[in-house]
């Protein structure tokens, strides 16, 4: 890298150099104190079993005695694949999917690149749900009172139920689907008291409120944020959580990729973000400025008055004025972009809103950037009927509810008054997969089927439809929803029927409904951009947005990208995925920064009580870089008490904030925090791997340097020789490998990976990687194929020489420091240093530049991954398949339907790594033969890269000039492409292209 004075670091421990990482950095796959810790070099010694039986027990597979068809399925061919086009819908959350299916299992989601709205992306959450489908904790049948009951039976009472009900409330999370709502409205009819209450656990209620207020539309707006120069957040994580993600993920990245080439792009949005705590993206923004809960409002006012300042436009507001970082320049360039501004918050404050509108309508934004033309249905929770219905079913007015899909005495801030008021109501209906926190308070759980096994549909913006259709039998007596409100309104109508008969009527318009059902999508395609005009109250709105004042320690409440609300809970793929920032797994926790833990005398390893009012939980101490000071972040989502076995764990915050005044905006203050314990290890992967000290892991510039030199930020080592310097890769005591067919490549752009995880559960879902539950990965022994390494970074005055304050200085933790995600898994070298230690060659490479596994030849020696300088190899320490120590999905009948059979399941005693998919490979080549042609760029997509919402990876054949990949490094290799590490000559079949923030060159730690 270029002359910097950088450092960076993955967690705190690593930058001061804590006794327990040093003594660990040579272990690699233990930490030795905790519990069942042994030595690399103790443990065949320890296990008491040589060589032979480590070999044995790798070969080792379970008999199964199976039985040929007699009459085969006709669209069923064995070791075939079929793809379904279908929608994942969960509440408000939406993606287009195809579903791969083996012999009637689906094993794998993939994104359908025929959607305009999610572009053949997806996200962590939409592939962990396919393993909710095999959930072990699903009910087998419906339930009255805990006991089963028949459907019949269930339908007989529930029907005298609901006739002799006289006030009716469906309570749900956000219904996308038209087909459903007309469903509704039959029921309706049939039951005149019925009405249907919406609402979302992560509430955009607020948002509607303030724009009705301030443009006369009670709607949410499209934001079109690839047509943004400058984007502003304010508390909206919009990669991570906030409305649409994966749609807004493809949109914030059309305006971030970079060109080297001779006429390659140059130019770059420009993201500022401000939070009270890191969100993915803020870790993400240019410039990320941070604010306590309780200054939200004047931190939006303050910016409305420089911004109306320098456009000399608009009467300033009587508000206290205050500085917040980068503010000034924020403005600045808002005023300089104008209408090409996009400023988006997720307050759950109105009034606030009202001056984000404010501030949009004054840069000119709605009509360019903020699309009310075209509006989006993901929330339509309305918090104000919500509460209303409370209020009735404690007064005692409602006599009937049905739940659909919905957890609200879990997920609602108001839980405890549901859950008392659902004692009055004569009947009770929860359509759930389980007896979860509402579902419990029920007299009846009508089983519901999980999305995959349903028909339906969903219109997620105005003219955009998909549909759903099942990729699999009911596996257990379930029923959708849809086919209960029917038959309850008495109709004998299959829902399929129902589905085809609306659509063909009211949505095709003449369109082929098979063609359709093929596609997965109908779209009428977007309206004309429109805009709105300004007719809020801006002074009423600053005086109330900048009333609220913090008293002690806030808490801030957010949702993380992987367990969201809660409802993915039981999904072990997701309790194992590390939390993009804080990479901790199987839990939530207390979050302060290194100055507000210090003052309150404790540390992370501790647990503390976080007491409001008179409502305290217990969660584990995490320091958190970028924190604001004077504040506590927990993320919700967790403490459920009837998830399942996988999801009860962690605490239960939604009860501090019931009684707060800030509970909407999810913070309350005048928090207590007492110490309860010490000496805890979270299950956090951010340091578990190390580079020994190597450099220039990470290169990074600034877009003005990049734009006067684009190999800016490159870090090119070269190697003294007898004949002068010289680039590592000219000097090997290899002789090559010849890759006269194939050669089998990746490229990483660093610029455009948000750190979103999607690409880790693709991977283990597509390569049966399996769960090893949180104390395993506490001992370093996650089994993740791809790895996020999230480095935070900071600087310290550059010195002369050796001086230990300037050493001391880069030990400091910046207060908020800069952050760079980088995926890493296997590199295949061609020089790979795992090939020529392996005694037994199990690690081999192939004619097509692959680093390759044979399991049934390891003998778990691990030479391998000690010699292994990227530190991405995984020692199958047991057998994580029918074991009782490891009861996740694996372990059971039901749970094993996930696994692909295309990829062996790995007993114990072996190292696994990324394969690059090798089985895609060979399935794309045997479709190319088969079709009497060559392999064409595009036929194969690997499991993590086809995920991927921002298209940061790029796969392809090296050896074909026309590829993707071919194109992309003739344009990089002399500009941002690196090999990682390059100076010890491994040759890569991967390479990364440097990251580039759009930051100015004074307010950068990249140069000094």
């Amino acid at each position: 890298m270029e002359d910097t004075n950088k450092r960076y670091w993955k967690g705190i421990e690593e930058l001061k150099n804590d006794i327990n990482v040093v003594k660990n950095a040579d272990k690699e796959f233990n930490f030795d104190e905790i519990e069942g810790g042994t030595y690399r070099r103790d443990f065949l010694k320890v296990l008491g079993f040589g060589m032979a039986a480590v070999s044995l027990a790798a070969c080792d597979a379970p008999v199964r005695h199976t039985i040929p068809y007699l009459n085969k399925p006709v669209d069923v061919e064995p070791g075939i694949p079929n793809y379904y086009a279908s929608s994942y819908v969960q509440g408000g959350d939406y993606a287009s999917i195809l579903v791969k299916t083996v012999e009637g299992r689906p094993i794998k989601i993939e994104g359908n690149d025929l959607s305009s709205v999610s572009k053949g992306c997806l996200s962590a959450s939409v592939h962990g749900s396919l393993l909710s489908l095999y959930d072990n904790d699903r009910l087998r049948t419906p339930v009255k009172n805990g006991k089963e009951i028949g459907w019949d039976k269930l339908d007989k009472e529930v029907m005298a139920g609901l006739a002799a009900a006289s006030n009716i409330r469906i309570v749900s999370n956000t219904i996308l689907s038209p087909t459903f709502k007309k469903v509704i409205g039959d029921f309706t009819v049939k039951y005149p008291s019925a009405k249907l209450v919406q609402y979302d656990a992560n509430s955009a209620y607020p948002l509607v409120q303030a724009n009705e207020k301030s443009f006369g539309k009670a709607v949410i707006p499209d934001y079109k944020f690839e047509n943004a120069d400058v984007i502003v957040g304010i508390n909206a994580d919009f990669l991570g959580a906030w409305i649409s993600p994966i749609e807004y993920n493809a949109g914030w990245v059309a305006n971030r990729k970079v060109s080297s080439a001779k006429d390659g792009k140059k130019t770059m949005s420009r993201h500022y973000h401000y939070e009270p705590t890191m969100s993915l993206t803020g870790a993400n923004a240019d410039y990320r400025g941070r604010y306590k809960p309780s200054q939200e409002g004047l931190l939006v006012a303050n910016l409305y008055n420089r911004v109306s300042e320098k456009l000399g436009q608009g009467s300033p507001l009587a508000v206290q004025k205050a500085d917040f970082e980068f503010l000034d320049k924020c403005a600045a360039d808002l005023v300089k972009s104008g209408a090409r501004s996009l400023i988006v918050s997720g307050s759950g404050d109105v009034s606030t809103l009202v001056l984000v509108n404010a501030l949009n309508a004054l840069l000119g934004t709605v009509g360019t950037t903020i699309d009310f033309g075209n509006t989006v249905n993901y929330r339509q929770g309305n918090d104000a009927e919500m509460s209303q219905f409370i209020a009735d079913l404690n007064s005692g007015a409602v006599d009937a509810v049905i739940f659909v899909d919905a957890n609200p005495v879990y997920d609602h801030l108001k839980g405890a008054e549901i859950e008392k008021g659902l004692k009055k109501a004569k009947l009770t209906v929860a359509i759930n997969d389980r007896a979860d926190e509402t579902a419990s308070n029920c007299t009846y759980i009508a089983l519901n089927t999980h999305f995959l096994e349903n028909w339906g549909d969903a219109c997620p913006k105005t003219g955009y439809y998909s549909l759903i259709q099942p990729t699999i039998s009911n596996i257990f007596k379930s029923r959708q929803p849809e086919a209960s409100f029917l038959k309850w309104s008495g109709s004998a109508s299959s829902y399929h029927k129902y589905l085809k008969d609306n659509w063909e009527s009211n949505i095709l318009n003449g369109k082929s409904w098979t063609q359709t059902l093929h596609d997965g999508v109908y779209e009428l395609g977007a309206s004309p951009v429109a805009g709105a005009t300004f007719i809020g109250n801006i002074q009423e709105a600053a005086a109330q947005a900048t009333a609220p004042k913090g008293n002690g320690l806030e808490l801030y409440v957010f949702e993380n990208t992987t367990i969201g609300t809660g409802k993915n809970a039981n999904n072990p793929w997701l309790q194992e995925t590390p939390d993009p920032i804080s990479k901790v797994t199987w839990e939530n926790t207390a979050a302060f920064s290194l100055r507000t833990a210090t003052e309150l005398g404790i540390a992370q390893g501790d647990w503390v009580k976080v007491t409001a009012g008179n409502t305290s939980i217990e969660l584990p101490v995490l320091i958190q870089p970028g924190q604001p000071d004077g504040t506590v972040a927990v993320a919700r989502g967790y403490g459920r008490t009837k998830a399942g076995k996988a999801g009860n764990v962690g605490a239960d915050v939604l009860p501090l904030l019931r009684s707060s005044k800030g509970a909407g905006n999810f913070w309350t203050d005048g928090i207590q925090i007492e110490k309860t314990k010490s000496g805890y290890t979270l299950a956090q992967t951010q340091t578990h791997e190390t580079y020994m000290g190597r450099k220039a892991v990470v290169q990074e510039t600034i877009l003005g340097e990049y734009i006067k030199n684009v190999k800016a930020g490159r870090f090119e080592p070269m190697i003294a020789t007898s004949e002068g310097p010289k680039r590592p890769n000219t000097i090997s005591m290899w002789n090559g490998h010849e890759k006269k067919n194939h050669s089998w490549g990746m490229v990483i752009d660093l610029n455009t990976c948000t750190g979103c995880a999607a690409c880790v559960v693709s991977c283990q879902a597509e390569n049966n990687i399996p769960v090893v539950g949180k104390a395993e990965v506490a001992r370093a022994r996650e089994m993740h194929w791809v790895r996020i390494d999230r480095y935070y970074s900071s600087d310290a005055p550059r010195e002369t020489g050796y001086n230990p304050n300037g050493y001391k200085a880069m030990e400091v933790a910046s207060d908020n420091p800069e952050v760079v995600f980088q995926p890493m898994m296997c590199q295949h070298c061609s020089n790979a240093p795992c090939e020529t230690v392996c005694p037994v060659l199990a690690t081999t490479h192939s004619s097509e530049g692959l680093n390759q596994m044979t399991y049934n030849r390891c003998v778990g020696t691990r030479y391998c991954a000690n010699n292994c300088p990227y530190k991405v190899r995984r020692f199958n320490w047991f057998k994580y398949f029918e074991n009782d120590d490891f009861d996740y999905a694996f372990n059971n009948e039901l749970g094993r339907m996930v696994i692909n059979p295309e990829v062996t399941v790995r007993s114990r005693g072996v190292i696994e790594k990324c394969s690059m998919c090798v089985q895609r490979i060979q399935a794309g080549k045997l479709v190319a033969k088969k079709e009497k042609r060559p392999l064409k760029d595009g036929d194969i997509k690997l499991a993590c890269g086809s995920s991927c919402p921002t298209g940061c990876i790029t796969f392809g054949d090296m050896n074909d000039p026309e590829s993707e990949i071919s194109k992309l490094l003739a344009n990089e290799r002399e500009g941002r492409a690196f090999h990682m590490l390059e100076e010890i000559n491994v040759q890569p079949q991967l390479s990364y292209l440097v990251k580039v923030r759009n930051k100015d060159k004074e307010d950068s730690k990249v140069l000094s």
